[in-house]
């Protein structure tokens, strides 16, 4: 959840520490600090808040001189948002000082069995039980750096990602992950870490993913070696080329992220499915499914497991994947997953959706599949992520950094890939004609276009978006493909606008929420033409008649939900099953707008992390 940067070489180290952290801010931003060697002294600036708070700080208190370095972003776990608990942490000696992002789960336990050899704690965070810890084994068998490190992690249990420093050996790094994503990128005589590639992008394109269980040691001039903290056997790392560029990574003139990712959908979406679908030819050709395709028509079922904005994804799957392929789906909250003893089998397939690549609980939930001897395949849109190594097979979704922490374009990029899969199931187990397989491949092509055409509504959006800033609550409702929609867009305008909000099936408004409905009651309802379409008119009806604020989303032309509604936002006709994909536009937007004008920060919404990387 939280963010780390590191850097040895050649260069000036604050510029691209400082740099790294507003890259990485989308991880965590409760508070930020950091530590420059200069003449094998450590000096450290760290404060409650934003890395601009670090920035300004630093800046009067620290020379901002040397090439070693690391910083840190943080999402609170252990320990309130403050300047003592950020990071980095210094042992208690003052030799040596670290970043953490993670949980170290039995830290009470050696915390007191450190405080009885005498070690006195400063702040409420387990980082600082780790640190010391590394200190008295360093210290017990006078180890080198590395050694103790890895004799320490033996010890602990939980999730890391960590950088060390020691002052004895100021030009040397060590680094390890378990849980915690951790990249390496290789320089020129330089090294650089990090939590994604995003800090050091600018300078290498060459990176190494640390697998879980593995610790580097980096040094100046020296080359790089990866060891098992296990047993301290050497590893040969994959070095992997970056594909990301400078560019994607940037605002690009947009007032956030967030309306630029919005924006983005027609050109990522293409990306998502350029040389996969070829709809003038009548295929669809994606080398996990490909590989794994009698898997996959064999399946007793399929369980999908994913959090928040994936999970809505998979919920969209599963009406798509039933109506084409006909296979049995089953959608689960990963965090729930494996607690409840599911029942897995050897016949099924178990799709793992993140943004990410790093969700924590969606992790856990592919290693149990695994063990039950299901076969696994992950959806996730960061190359080289856990997930992506972790699952037998995959397909990226293509849609490069998304750094709001309030998921868009990861959202119809997801629904994409997994509407190719359901097409392709269907073709090869001859579940739906081929005049309705040529029809949906052409109709999938044209969605980029169709979504260009949803963004026209973005002007619409912010009136209404003026008219309902100070709304207490809202309702969303939809039915079949266009319900997870309405989850999707409650969850939009609670995370980043903080109005409470809640999706539900439309027909399930008269079992309960139409008990809240009165004249200040905004409710959005997704109707596009579709089956149930006079179903969904006669919802409206309902809130009409109790004086409800009806915002329609409607197919473009709608006459008869329009004559109802208070407002009414077009989107494009397309085949039901799609949906969605245009559907989400305008609620999208809408959000975006409602928390501009509340003032919200957007793009990083409080008590909010863009990867959830710990439990």
């Amino acid at each position: 959840m939280c963010g780390i940067v590191g850097y040895i070489g050649h260069r000036e180290a604050y510029p691209v520490i400082i740099k790294g952290l507003k890259r990485l801010e989308y991880r965590g931003y409760d508070s930020a600090g950091l530590v420059l060697c200069e003449d094998g002294k450590f000096n450290l600036s760290k404060t409650k808040g934003k890395v601009s708070d670090l920035e300004a700080k630093a800046e009067k208190e620290l020379s901002l001189k040397g090439t070693v370095g690391m910083g840190h972003t943080r999402w609170a776990t252990h320990g309130v948002p403050n300047d003592v608990n950020s990071h980095p942490h210094f042992s208690n000696s003052g030799e040596l000082v670290i970043i953490h992002n993670g949980i170290i789960e039995n830290y009470e336990p050696l915390k007191k069995e450190l405080m009885n050899r005498g070690y006195v704690f400063h702040s409420d965070t387990d980082t600082e039980v780790l640190v010391n810890l590394i200190e008295e084994v360093q210290k017990k068998d006078n180890l080198k750096l590395g050694k103790a490190v890895q004799v320490a992690l033996n010890q602990v249990i939980g999730a890391y990602a960590i950088a060390v420093m020691d002052t004895k050996t100021p030009e040397e790094m060590v680094v390890a992950r378990l849980g915690s994503p951790l990249a390496i990128g290789i320089g020129e005589d330089e090294f650089f870490v990090a939590s994604d590639a995003s800090p050091f992008i600018e300078y290498t394109t060459n990176a190494i993913y640390l697998e879980d269980e593995e610790m580097a040691i980096v040094r100046l001039h020296k080359p790089m070696k990866v060891r098992k903290i296990k047993d301290n056997s050497l590893v040969d790392p994959y070095i992997q080329q970056l594909q990301m560029n400078l560019e994607q990574i940037e605002k690009g003139g947009y007032d956030h992220f967030m309306l630029k990712e919005i924006y983005e959908q027609p050109s990522v979406i293409k990306d998502t499915y350029r040389g996969r679908l070829h709809a003038n030819k009548g295929i669809i050709q994606m080398a996990g499914v490909e590989d794994n395709l009698e898997k996959f028509t064999n399946a007793r079922r399929i369980l999908i497991v994913a959090c928040g904005t994936s999970w809505h994804a998979g919920l969209v799957a599963e009406y798509i994947i039933e109506e084409f392929a006909r296979i049995s789906v089953e959608v689960e909250y990963a965090s729930e997953f494996r607690y409840r003893n599911p029942i897995i089998n050897s016949d099924d397939v178990v799709i793992a959706i993140s943004q990410s690549g790093e969700t924590a609980d969606t992790l856990a939930a592919i290693k149990l599949a695994k063990e039950k001897g299901a076969f696994v395949f992950g959806v996730c849109n960061v190359v080289g992520s856990s997930i992506s190594r972790e699952t037998h097979a995959g397909a990226y979704t293509h849609a490069g950094p998304e750094i709001g922490v309030a998921s868009t374009k990861a959202f119809t990029t997801q629904i994409t890939v997994l509407t190719m899969i359901a097409l392709r199931l269907a073709k090869a187990k001859g579940t739906m004609s081929n005049s309705d397989y040529q029809r949906y491949l052409l109709e999938l092509e044209l969605i980029p276009e169709k979504v260009e055409e949803a963004l026209l509504s973005n002007d619409v959006a912010k009136t209404i978006a003026g008219i309902y800033k100070g709304a207490p609550n809202c309702l969303y409702l939809g039915r079949g493909y266009n319900f997870p929609v309405a989850l999707e867009g409650a969850l939009k305008l609670k995370e980043i606008s903080y109005i409470h909000a809640e999706g539900y099936p439309a027909a399930e408004m008269k079992h309960g929420p139409i008990a809240l409905i009165d004249e200040h009651m905004p409710v959005v309802v997704i109707a596009p033409k579709q089956n149930h379409y006079d179903k969904v008119v006669s919802n409206i009806q309902e809130i009409k008649a109790r004086s409800g604020k009806i915002i329609a989303v409607v197919t473009k032309g709608d006459t008869q939900v329009r004559a109802l509604a208070d407002h009414v936002i077009e989107v494009p006709d397309t085949s039901e099953a799609l949906t969605p994909l245009l559907t989400t536009i305008p609620l999208q937007l809408l959000s975006y707008h409602i928390a501009v004008m509340r003032e919200c920060n957007v793009d990083q919404p409080r008590n909010l992390a863009k990867s959830v990387t710990v439990e």
